[in-house]
């Protein structure tokens, strides 16, 4: 009896913040259709877990590396440590980054917004920087997570919706220059995907039931998306949509389609 064709069997693959949420997705993904997995995060205790938990399902692998992405040092350790052990790499996902709370420009501090662009922007260009010499011999491809809100905005979010702008030019400009390398640089804009910070932001606000379903009917399909839908997408930019580079993949649900409530203004103005 012939078993079915893994869609990722033996390539190598880099995920960065791979540790819970839709890097958790992608991760299991990949590894579910055999690709090797490196996936780095700070938390050390939940990295560990995922790879055990996968490693024990297969028929792919991964390992996992603690990385503080802000740190230089630590991300060209995970590029190094993935050539030393898998000898290339196929595919990049960036998807390591940072949600501060709400807050005003008011509040704003420049130490903030540089401590975020470093944290969301920055880590992304080293890693493709590090990891491109490798991709390039393999004709590989890059995923970058940047956000919904990267096209449309979001309320008290301006440092935040700036860098996840910054991931969805960057991607284009990226493209275009890896192109005579026959690298692909595409990215997934993710709309209300349910991970554990939507649901420690449901908990926290003043009223969590509200709160989350309001997010919910924020969609036309009716619901969040799912850990395994994110991980769905990217295995298929890497596998299939091999015709594809420059391109902004949206994972929403239909959230940006059609007419809402939108008016900030006072309810007497």
């Amino acid at each position: 009896m012939s078993s079915l064709r893994l869609r990722y069997e033996d390539r190598v693959v880099i995920v960065t913040g791979g540790s819970k949420g839709i890097g958790e997705g992608i991760v299991r993904c990949f590894v579910r259709e055999g690709a090797k997995v490196c996936f780095c995060a700070r938390g050390t205790e939940a990295g560990l877990k995922l790879q055990d938990e996968v490693n024990k399902s297969g028929p792919g692998e991964s390992f996992f590396i603690q990385c503080d992405v802000s740190s230089d040092d630590d991300i060209k350790k995970v590029v190094d440590e993935t050539v030393k052990r898998y000898g290339t790499i196929d595919c990049l996902v960036n998807n390591a980054g940072q949600h501060p709370p709400s807050e005003r420009i008011d509040d704003v501090t420049a130490e903030h917004v540089r401590n975020l662009l470093n944290i969301n922007v920055v880590s992304y260009i080293l890693f493709a920087k590090y990891a491109l010499p490798h991709l390039r011999k393999r004709q590989g491809n890059i995923i970058n997570l940047t956000s919904l809100v990267a096209s449309m905005g979001q309320p008290n979010a301006i440092p935040y919706v700036t860098t996840k702008g910054a991931i969805l030019s960057m991607t284009k400009a990226m493209a275009i220059d890896e192109a005579e390398h026959h690298v692909r640089v595409n990215c997934i804009s993710p709309g209300n995907v349910w991970t554990p910070m939507w649901e420690s932001e449901a908990k926290n606000s003043s009223n969590p039931v509200a709160t989350k379903e309001a997010g919910r009917q924020a969609q036309l399909v009716g619901r969040y998306g799912t850990l395994e839908e994110s991980g769905n997408l990217a295995l298929y930019i890497a596998a299939e949509a091999t015709f594809t580079t420059g391109v902004d993949f949206l994972l929403s649900g239909g959230a940006e389609l059609s007419y809402g409530r939108k008016t900030r203004m006072p309810e007497d103005q």
